[in-house]
């Protein structure tokens, strides 16, 4: 079984380091377009930002509607700070320190939100993580920071009467929210980034308490029988995905230049859902392949602007059907026995 697990995850990191070195070589035969080389960064936050759901969704059995809003606290968070160190501190270290940062402030209103929700049964976590992702962009909305001689100053008012002293500078402005943000991030980070998010997940669904998270899943309350806090699996699991979407959306504030919380709403939230449940739910690397093909599809499909859509729509049914259809899951079961027998008699 161990042997078996060990060489999935295999699979899978090799897979991404594939994906990787292809990209790479094509960037430098020039065999990629401009628009596409400026998804690649995207590709990975999606990919990272569906790992991380699907630890809740797939693996604790939860179901979160808020994800772009810890997304939008970590980014906000970091590039806040690389703005305000972007003059005292190295690129590098500077970068690390701001994914750190927007990892654990991530995480932290993650941890807060789960100690009293999931002690609930239900779809509570879907609403108050619904409530919260339109709470959190309608406050990046409307504040504004800035820094002088004498410290920072936070309003959450109109950002036009913000009044700054001597060396005075706006970092976020309202809805225009942050400009001038360190381009930090690059295709690189992010695979590095993807293959750390993938070995967190992995090693902790693998792990006794992974075990104890899915057994929880699976049937609550034979888990209690015999003795399993609930309540602490499921926030320690919630915490963790908060932190790792609180890392994608770090890596996205720093690939523009410009932040604003546009992309961090409600919609965001369904996409990344729909990764996961497209990819299969409990599947990291489909996860991974689901965010990677259904971002770049579109930008793929731009000379077919007739029938783009059209056939977007119909790989999302193709996908549904593949992953949840009976017969298609039958079909899959029989070619992979069929493929260990070979293996065997090899």
């Amino acid at each position: 079984m161990k042997k078996k697990i060990f060489k999935n995850n295999m699979i899978t990191y090799a897979l991404i380091i594939a994906f990787y070195i292809v990209m790479q070589v094509m960037i430098t035969t020039g065999s990629i377009s401009s628009l596409l080389q400026g998804l690649l960064v995207p590709l990975c936050m999606y990919a990272i930002a569906a790992v991380s759901l699907n630890l809740v969704v797939g693996f604790s059995g939860e179901l979160s509607l808020g994800h772009a809003g810890f997304m939008c606290i970590g980014a906000y968070a970091s590039a806040i700070f690389s703005r305000v160190t972007e003059d005292s501190l190295p690129d590098l270290p500077r970068f690390l320190i701001a994914i750190l940062i927007g990892a654990l402030v991530a995480g932290v209103f993650g941890f807060l939100i789960g100690i009293p929700v999931l002690r609930l049964r239900g779809d509570y976590l879907a609403i108050v993580t619904l409530a919260f992702g339109e709470i959190i962009k309608n406050l990046f909305n409307v504040l504004s920071l800035g820094k002088d001689n004498e410290g920072l100053h936070v309003s959450f008012n109109d950002a036009a009467v913000m009044e700054l002293g001597e060396g005075g500078e706006k970092i976020v402005d309202g809805a225009l929210g942050i400009t001038g943000t360190p381009r930090d991030s690059s295709f690189t980070i992010g695979i590095i980034l993807l293959l750390l998010t993938v070995f967190i997940v992995v090693n902790l669904v693998n792990s006794r308490t992974g075990r104890a998270i899915t057994a929880i899943r699976d049937n609550r309350i034979a888990a209690e029988s015999i003795g399993l806090n609930v309540t602490k699996y499921k926030l320690m699991a919630f915490t963790i995905s908060t932190t790792l979407a609180g890392v994608a959306g770090v890596l996205y504030a720093h690939n523009l230049s410009s932040l604003t919380v546009k992309l961090f709403n409600y919609n965001t939230s369904i996409l990344i859902l729909v990764f996961v449940v497209l990819g299969g739910i409990g599947n990291v690397r489909g996860s991974i392949i689901a965010a990677i093909v259904l971002t770049a599809l579109p930008e793929l499909l731009r000379g077919m602007a007739n029938y783009r859509m059209l056939i977007y729509a119909l790989l999302l049914i193709v996908m549904m059907l593949f992953n949840w259809a009976p017969a298609a899951i039958h079909f899959r079961e029989r070619i992979k026995s069929k493929f260990s027998k070979k293996q065997e008699v090899v």
